[in-house]
């Protein structure tokens, strides 16, 4: 799979409200939902379907689910292998769990990112060093030949 092809499609969700557990496109979406999305439009379906979740999500017990359900459906690569098209995994409080998705569409000075914040819906937004600093993990879409295996 191309990073310009889940690119592309992260783009189709721009504008798309913020609604908590969402995943509709143009109707509403969390992080989760906006990469649940993206996969499922490049593979057919959205992977795995993530039980009811809360705001403060996994934190009371420290798990990081979602960085565990990203290695389930995505290639870890190294933080410093930046490419369009990688789902980036955020940190947003030093000691909490990992729990902010979003989908990188350019690298170097200029670096932007797609993503589903609350009370702005889907934007694209300046991957900023406040941002570059949260990030803990990046992955890569998997190759379509071994999504299908």
């Amino acid at each position: 799979m191309s990073g310009a092809q889940a690119v592309a499609e992260a783009r189709r969700w721009l504008g798309t409200p913020y609604v908590h557990q969402g995943a509709i496109r143009g109707a509403g979406c969390d992080c989760l939902g906006l990469i649940r999305g993206v996969y499922g439009a490049l593979y057919g379906d959205p992977a795995e379907v993530p039980p009811a979740y809360s705001r403060d999500w996994s934190e009371p017990q420290g798990e990081e689910r979602l960085w565990q359900a990203a290695l389930r459906h995505l290639r870890d690569k190294p933080l410093m292998q930046a490419a369009p098209g990688d789902v980036i995994l955020f940190r947003m409080r030093s000691g909490a769990v990992a729990k902010h998705l979003g989908l990188q569409t350019v690298c170097g000075a200029q670096a932007r990112f797609i993503h589903a914040y609350q009370g702005h819906g889907v934007v694209e937004t300046a991957l900023s060093m406040p941002w570059q600093r949260r990030i803990v993990a990046r992955f890569a879409f998997p190759d379509l030949n071994q999504q299908q295996e």
